[in-house]
């Protein structure tokens, strides 16, 4: 195949090079090293080629917006971002067989919830979320007028080596002594391998739809920091009582998004999260290896 790949050199990016290093990738992103050098947040790239596939993984996340311009930035590089893309497809005159945009579970806007599937309402109102169901609509739109096979994949957190995000900063806390799991660490969160959504992308480029993609299991806060104590060779994880995390959660409400910990930020860590992939099982044969077994920091 000749895919054109945008984020190539982002986390998940470097897997989906990996899975497809036998076929022609062509990257597309702002590095000096890219195929096609272009920052599409604010230009439309010129593509001369014709493509079997197209993967937009190119995105802004793991950050938290203060001003009114960080917020404005999400919508940049993954609305215009997206925008632009498509835009440089329909300039080409090529278009390709299948579509897919990486996408979040940010868009349901939950801050809990257990085995939420596809047809959730969309009600993220945060920036990140926000701008994620507008990239959808965007590539949705645009594949339906030009008769493109569309594949919109909704991850939740993701694993693999060195991870960015929220898991990177859980190993660099469970490394340095100043990670603690709340209560127990009792709350389960969705997760999936980085290396099966890559794997997945050959059979979802032909069928198309929207996906929730999970490992299946959900592992509890304290599961997943067993794994990774055990592989960087921390023998235990502290543990935090509750009542001392609410006396911190209370002074990190006085101090600002600055502080480690809130009151928001301790009911989401209580709290379950986890979504759906049943339609994904069916329609995809999707058969994904449980993080808990087969994570590991330095996997590539």
């Amino acid at each position: 195949m000749n895919i054109l790949l945008t984020g190539a050199s982002g986390f998940l990016g470097k897997y989906i090079v990996h899975t497809f290093h036998q076929d022609k990738v062509v990257r597309l992103g702002r590095g000096q090293d890219e195929d096609i050098t272009c920052d599409l947040s604010t230009k439309v790239p010129v593509i001369s080629s014709e493509f079997d596939l197209v993967v937009h993984a190119a995105g802004k996340a793991h950050s938290v917006p203060k001003t009114a311009a960080e917020k404005k930035s999400f919508f940049d590089v993954n609305v215009a971002g997206t925008r632009h893309l498509l835009a440089a497809i329909d300039k080409s005159g090529y278009l390709p067989k299948s579509f897919v945009f990486i996408s979040s579970v940010s868009v349901y806007g939950l801050e809990s919830g257990n085995n939420i599937p596809e047809d959730w309402p969309l009600k993220a109102n945060d920036a990140y979320g926000m701008s994620k169901i507008q990239s959808e609509i965007l590539a949705i739109e645009w594949c339906a007028r030009n008769n493109v096979t569309c594949s919109i994949l909704r991850l939740p957190l993701l694993a693999g080596s060195n991870p960015p995000g929220n898991l990177g900063a859980m190993i660099r806390g469970i490394r340095s002594g100043y990670y603690f799991n709340i209560a127990g660490g009792k709350a389960k969160k969705s997760m999936v391998l980085a290396d099966d959504v890559a794997r997945i992308l050959n059979r979802v480029k032909d069928v198309g739809g929207i996906y929730n993609l999970t490992d299946g299991y959900h592992p509890a806060f304290c599961e997943l920091s067993k794994v990774i104590s055990d592989q960087i060779n921390r023998t235990t994880v502290l543990n935090m009582p509750l009542w001392i995390a609410r006396l911190a959660a209370k002074v990190g409400d006085f101090l600002g998004n600055s502080a480690p910990i809130n009151s928001l930020k301790l009911k989401k860590i209580q709290s379950d999260l986890t979504f759906d992939d049943t339609k994904a099982r069916k329609m995809l044969g999707w058969q994904p290896r449980e993080v808990l077994k087969n994570f590991t920091i330095d996997d590539l």
